[in-house]
């Protein structure tokens, strides 16, 4: 039997750790720069128009938020679906000023038996596909619809250096962008059922796990969510993380911490904790003990919410920081919870 680590070199291992998810944390940083703090309610709210004060576009978030058609595609069942190998492609049912972002692409990796599918939403400014995730999986019999989120891969906005349109100070477009990526994730759903798919899975990763979140919370097709990083509160994840310390030297000197959860609340995850809490939905949750850019307090908090709504997550801790979760062992850990979760039966 192996010697197990000593309690020294257990230290001095995660002391590397931590630095190592700081220097990805720079590198990430280096191309953010703080933009401006708009509304443009106009985005997301129809016939908001040139709407001024945040309190009104409060009052129009959480009158959102409480409205379950608001992230109900309203042509969920019929589109412009082409596949060519390995290639799905689409439009949009939300259409945004940048035409190339309107174009939905979603790579599939097909597994067998084709009776199970897996929609894996993929964190903010990612630059590949996950092959290896989708090889993993594609191998053990389910097939990966990887969607590409609004304003990354062949959806960037031309000229960017990262998602900005994705994730920002603007509040309206962050909205409109979170909102288009949950009613793209169902169309990717609709598709596979009307493709013979019978369980449908979805997977998120980081900001991915809040759009699997919502998708989860809305569509009655999902029979299990893996949420990878989450938080429930992405304002707070925003006001805290590392990653997104641009955003909030924007926001800070315009809007309170409280004022920015009202202005996002039908982003909360935590406000359909009772939709998660369905009987017909299982959970996972794998969290990073050492995360800086979505705090484990904040997981924790979500987890709290969930359990108070009747839902009973499965909860995988890891040891490790955000970034470092991509790391082995930590990858080969979550690798298998996720396989164990998804195919019980074995």
């Amino acid at each position: 039997m192996a010697a197990r680590p000593s309690r020294e070199t257990t230290k001095v291992f995660h002391s590397w750790l931590d630095r190592w998810d700081e220097w990805r944390a720079k590198q990430g940083n280096e191309v953010k720069e703080p933009t401006s703090y708009e509304l443009e309610a106009e985005r997301v709210f129809p016939g908001a128009g040139s709407l001024s004060g945040v309190d009104n576009f409060c009052a129009l978030s959480e009158f959102a938020m409480a409205d379950r058609s608001f992230y109900d595609p309203p042509n969920r069942d019929r589109g412009d679906f082409l596949r060519k190998n390995e290639w799905l492609t689409f439009s949009s049912d939300l259409s945004t000023d940048i035409e190339v972002n309107n174009q939905v692409w979603v790579k599939i990796t097909e597994g067998k038996p084709r009776d199970r599918a897996v929609v894996v939403f993929h964190h903010w400014n990612a630059r590949k596909w996950n092959s290896p995730l989708a090889r993993f999986l594609a191998k053990r019999g389910f097939t990966v619809a990887e969607i590409c989120m609004p304003y990354h891969f062949q959806r960037s906005r031309p000229g960017s250096l990262y998602a900005d349109y994705m994730l920002s100070a603007n509040l309206g477009r962050t909205l409109q962008s979170v909102r288009q990526s949950v009613w793209d994730g169902r169309k990717v759903i609709s598709w596979l059922k009307s493709d013979g798919f019978g369980e449908i899975s979805v997977l998120g990763l980081s900001l991915g796990s809040w759009s699997a979140g919502l998708v989860a919370a809305h569509d009655s097709s999902v029979s299990k969510a893996a949420l990878f990083l989450t938080g429930g509160s992405l304002a707070d994840m925003v006001w805290t993380g590392r990653a997104t310390e641009a955003i909030r030297t924007s926001l800070a000197p315009k809007i309170g911490l409280s004022e920015f959860r009202k202005a996002w609340a039908p982003l909360d995850l935590g406000n359909y904790a009772g939709s998660m809490a369905r009987r017909e939905l299982d959970l996972l949750l794998v969290l990073a003990k050492r995360d800086r850019v979505v705090l484990p307090e904040l997981a924790r908090q979500y987890i709290h919410q969930l359990r108070d709504a009747g839902a009973r997550p499965i909860v995988r801790e890891l040891n490790c920081g955000h970034y470092s979760l991509a790391l082995p062992p930590y990858n080969l850990l979550a690798g298998a919870s996720l396989y164990r979760f998804l195919n019980p039966r074995r």
